[in-house]
C-alpha cells in the first residue's frame, strides 16, 4: 500500500516520506525512493524515513513541513490513533510545506483490530479528507491534497479504503517531475510556540476557515452529479461505495447519482444544488454513517424536505465492506427494481479449504516462537501481545491467547498471575510511545 502512494505522490512534488511500515523494506518500493540519489538523476532523490511508531513519523514529517518541504506520512486507520496527539496539535498550529496524512481504512475489518473511519478523524481535527473511489482517481487526489494543504497551511488526510489500497491501474505521469524546492525554516515564536491564547485565537481562525474550504471543495472536480434535473430519487455515494453504485446505476436517467469525494469540510453549496427537486436519498457508503448523519444535518439546518435512507433507517449494513452485489441490491431496493438471480449452477464446487493467516516465509519470529512453544509445552501458559502477528501467534499457540496489552495490560497480568505468562511486543510500543507503553503493565505483573 505505502509503494502506491509513494508513487503516486512523487508526482506532487514531495520530498519526504515517513511511515513505520518495516516490512516495506527492501521492496520494489525503496529501490524506487533510492532511485536518482547520484548522478544526472540526483535532483529527482526523495527522503525516507522509518520512524519507530506514526506519532514519531507525524512529528518528524511536521518538523520538514515546517521548513517548507512537500511530506506524506503513511499509516493505517490504528496508526492514527498513535499519531493523533501530534496531528491535533499540528492542525492549530499548520503548515508549511503541504502535508498529506495517507490513513488506509479497514472495512471488514481483514488485517486490523476496529473498523475506524477516517473521515471522523478529519471532523475531529478540523482538516480536509479526500476520499478516493479509484486507484486513478488517487493518482490526481493526492497531487490535489497537496495543493489544498499549502493553500490552507493545513494538514490534509487521505482516506483510501481496502479495494483501492489493493487495486491496481493505468495512469500517465510526468516522468521528468522533481521535489520542490525546500525554502528553509523561518523562525516565527508566534506562530509555532502553541500557548492558549493562541490556541484560542487558532481554533477561532480553523472554524472561520472551514466554510470557505467547503465553498472551494463545492466547485472540486471530483464532486459530481449524475442523471436527469427534477429526479425526485437520489444515491449519494463516496469511496469505494461510489464506485459499486456508478457500476449499478451506469447511465440511468431516472435517479440522479451524487458522489462526495471531499466529505469535510462538507460542499454544502455543491450539495444543494445536487438536491434540487430530490424527495428521497440513498446514501452508499462504508463504515460509520458519516455522509448520512451530514445529509441529515444540512437537510435540518436548510428546513428541507427530504427523506434519507441509509445505515439508521438499516437501508445499508451496519458493518463491514461494501460490494458490487450488496450495493446493487440497495439501490435496486430503493428503485423498486428486481435483480435477476445468477443462473450458474455451483451445486458441484467443492469449498475452498480453511487459509488462516500466518506467519510471512523467511519470518525470524518464526524461529523465537518455536522456541517459545517448546518451552510452554505441557505448561498452562498465556500468551499476551500486541498488535499483528504477535497476535496471530498467540491466537494459533498458546491456551486462550488475550488481547492486546494496550491500555489493559495491568489488569490482564494481575488475574492471571497462576498462569506462566509470556508477553511479546515489538520495539516501537514498548520504546518510544508513552500512550502505548507495555512497561508499566509488565512491571505489575
Amino acid at each position: 500500500m505505502i509503494k502506491k502512494y509513494f508513487d503516486l505522490a512523487f508526482l506532487a512534488g514531495f520530498e519526504l516520506l515517513f511511515s513505520c511500515k518495516e516490512k516495506d523494506k527492501g521492496t520494489k518500493y525503496e529501490k524506487r525512493i533510492c532511485h536518482g540519489q547520484s548522478g544526472e538523476n540526483k535532483d529527482k532523490a526523495v527522503h525516507v524515513e522509518w520512524s519507530i511508531n506514526e506519532k514519531a513519523a507525524m512529528e518528524v514529517a511536521a518538523g520538514a513541513s515546517y521548513a517548507g518541504a512537500r511530506c506524506l506520512v503513511t499509516m493505517k486507520m490504528m496508526g492514527l490513533n498513535v499519531a493523533s496527539d501530534a496531528l491535533m496539535s499540528l492542525a492549530y498550529v499548520g503548515v508549511e510545506g503541504g502535508l498529506v496524512v495517507v490513513s488506509a481504512d479497514d472495512p471488514g475489518p481483514i488485517s486490523s483490530q476496529t473498523e475506524q473511519d477516517t473521515r471522523l478523524f478529519a471532523k475531529y481535527c478540523r482538516i480536509p479528507v479526500f476520499d478516493p473511489s479509484s486507484v486513478e482517481e488517487a493518482y490526481e487526489m493526492i497531487q490535489d491534497a497537496f495543493e489544498y494543504s499549502e493553500k490552507y497551511k493545513t494538514p490534509v488526510l487521505f482516506r483510501p479504503t481496502t479495494r483501492i489500497d489493493h487495486a491496481y491501474g493505468s495512469i500517465t505521469y510526468d516522468e521528468n517531475a522533481k521535489p520542490k524546492d525546500v525554502p528553509g525554516f523561518v523562525k516565527n515564536s508566534k506562530r509555532f510556540v502553541i500557548f492558549p491564547r493562541l490556541s484560542r485565537m487558532n481554533h477561532e481562525m480553523i472554524e472561520k476557515r472551514n466554510p470557505a474550504i467547503g465553498d472551494d471543495f463545492s466547485e472540486y472536480k471530483f464532486n459530481t452529479v449524475q442523471g436527469t434535473n427534477g429526479n425526485k430519487k437520489a444515491v449519494l455515494a463516496g469511496g469505494a461505495g461510489y464506485a459499486y453504485a456508478k457500476e449499478f446505476i451506469q447511465d440511468r436517467e431516472d435517479v440522479t447519482l451524487i458522489r462526495v469525494a471531499t466529505p469535510h469540510p462538507l460542499p454544502e453549496k455543491f450539495l444543494l444544488g445536487a438536491l434540487e427537486g430530490v424527495e428521497e436519498v440513498l446514501v452508499v457508503e462504508e463504515l460509520f454513517p458519516y455522509l448520512e448523519e451530514e445529509l441529515l444535518q444540512l437537510i435540518g439546518k436548510k428546513q428541507l424536505k427530504i427523506k434519507v435512507l441509509g445505515k439508521h433507517t438499516l437501508n445499508s449494513p451496519l458493518a463491514g465492506e461494501n460490494t458490487a452485489e450488496g450495493v446493487a441490491a440497495e439501490i435496486a431496493k430503493f428503485l423498486g427494481d428486481t435483480i435477476e438471480e445468477s443462473k450458474a449452477h455451483t451445486s458441484d464446487i467443492p469449498t475452498p479449504p480453511m487459509r488462516p493467516p500466518v506467519l510471512c516465509a523467511g519470518c525470524p519470529h518464526r524461529a523465537s516462537f518455536y522456541a517459545v512453544k517448546q518451552a510452554m509445552k505441557g505448561r498452562k501458559a498465556n500468551f499476551s501481545g500486541d498488535i499483528g502477528c504477535y497476535t496471530l501467534y498467540g491466537r494459533r499457540h498458546h491456551h486462550g491467547s488475550g488481547p492486546s496489552l494496550d491500555g489493559y495490560g495491568d489488569c490482564k497480568l494481575r488475574i492471571c498471575r497462576r498462569l506462566h505468562i509470556l508477553c511479546v511486543r515489538h520495539d516501537g510500543n514498548c520504546k518510544c510511545d508513552l500512550q502505548r507503553s507495555g512497561y508499566d503493565s509488565l512491571r505489575a505483573g
